[in-house]
């Protein structure tokens, strides 16, 4: 059993704010489970690691007794969320937000506990009500407080359009707080500001209101920009053994001590040892092998990770490829890219008409594998090594146009 202190500091790991932190040490004195609700907008089908460092905080609450809310947004996802967007952002269908949602129930489970998880779609509560309800709530938010939230108040300032329909999310995520008695509410840095709503609103509807936690928003791959779908920077759950491993290889070492923080359950205290280790001359490409091996086998199984490992020493670490080597994103329609093309605008040959020679000489390799097809045509959101002769190399990673 975790004393309060011990349970706040496992709470605290990664966090970036608990608002407000004495608040939830009372809520943990008093003994019982507490109910964790975190929202999820189904806006596409595949989570990613991304996503997971906010599931990876549920399951800590989870390990600690808590009740876990899995909050689906099918009704809020109608209107779609404008935290962090510059415009308007588009609503999806019924029919899109039903197959996603659905999606979802298939993923969480490979982190979260089943037995101490409620899932939930906020159109049980929200679908029956009322258009007289809808004003009773609207009332209780003043617009001079929404125009406080920044993306509100920059396109306010900038005379860029803000439909009334998007002041209507913050106030339905936090009614959502309201009909599930929320203790606390987990969600990303961008979305503290309807955090703190949903307290407000608790306060209104009577009830006491809920201590928020954020996440910080993880990097991609590209060590930059946030990890989304979008830019191809991202490395989703479902993905193959092998390509999941070699995605987690590819990110920087740098990068890597932020992903063993945010992404595995590992003591802080050992993550730091591994530091120091490499401090002293280990070498970090071994370290992020351990990285790679926790974060695959637990979206897959010990022994997928096992082979995944076995299968990238071999076509990287045999065939010599260098640890470092130029990365390139290229867009892929929907008729997907011919290699030849890809190798040209990767930089790794001046032409089509050379990359096409070089496919003839058997000197083009792709994971490390041989292209002989010479119409092969590259399609879907993937990332790969091609080489062309024995020193030409590139990451390469494609997207959707």
């Amino acid at each position: 059993m975790s004393t309060i202190e011990e349970s706040l500091a496992i709470l605290r790991r990664g966090a970036e704010e608990i608002l407000p932190e004495t608040d939830l040490a009372e809520r943990l004195k008093e003994g019982r489970p507490l109910r964790i609700k975190a929202g999820f907008d189904p806006t596409a089908p595949d989570l990613h690691l991304g996503h997971t460092v906010l599931i990876n905080k549920l399951r800590q609450f989870q390990d600690l007794g808590h009740q876990v809310v899995f909050l689906i947004g099918d009704f809020t996802g109608m209107i779609g969320d404008p935290s962090g967007k510059s415009a308007t952002r588009p609503a999806l269908t019924p029919e899109e937000i039903s197959e996603n949602a659905r999606t979802y129930q298939d993923q969480i489970f490979r982190i979260l506990d089943p037995e101490r998880t409620r899932v939930e779609f906020n159109s049980r509560w929200m679908g029956p009500m009322k258009a007289e309800d809808m004003i009773r709530l609207a009332a209780k938010y003043t617009v001079a407080r929404m125009l406080e939230r920044d993306d509100f108040h920059k396109r306010y300032e900038e005379n860029r359009s803000i439909a009334v329909h998007e002041f209507l999310y913050p106030l339905v995520q936090a009614y959502d707080s309201v009909a599930l008695e929320a203790d606390v509410e987990l969600g990303g840095t961008d979305q503290k500001f309807n955090l703190l709503v949903g307290r407000e609103i608790q306060r209104e509807y009577g009830q006491k209101p809920q201590v928020i936690l954020t996440m910080p928003i993880l990097e991609g791959l590209d060590g930059v920009q946030k990890m989304s779908k979008s830019l191809g920077n991202y490395v989703g759950i479902r993905e193959p053994a092998d390509e999941m491993f070699g995605k987690i290889m590819s990110v920087s070492d740098d990068l890597m001590w932020r992903y063993f923080e945010l992404l595995t359950f590992r003591p802080l205290a050992e993550i730091e040892r591994l530091r120091e280790q490499v401090l002293d001359g280990r070498n970090p490409r071994d370290v992020k092998f351990e990285l790679a091996e926790e974060l695959v086998g637990r979206f897959h199984s010990a022994e997928a990770s096992a082979r995944a490992k076995e299968g990238f020493v071999a076509r990287f670490q045999k065939g010599a490829m260098p640890e470092d080597m130029p990365e390139v994103t290229l867009e892929v329609g929907n008729d997907g890219l011919p290699i030849a093309s890809a190798l040209k605008q990767a930089g790794l040959t001046p032409s089509t008409s050379e990359a096409l020679r070089m496919i003839k000489q058997g000197a083009v390799r792709v994971d490390g594998e041989r292209i002989e097809d010479r119409d092969l045509v590259l399609s879907g959101e993937q990332t790969m090594v091609m080489q062309v002769g024995k020193r030409r190399f590139a990451r390469v990673r494609f997207k959707a146009a």
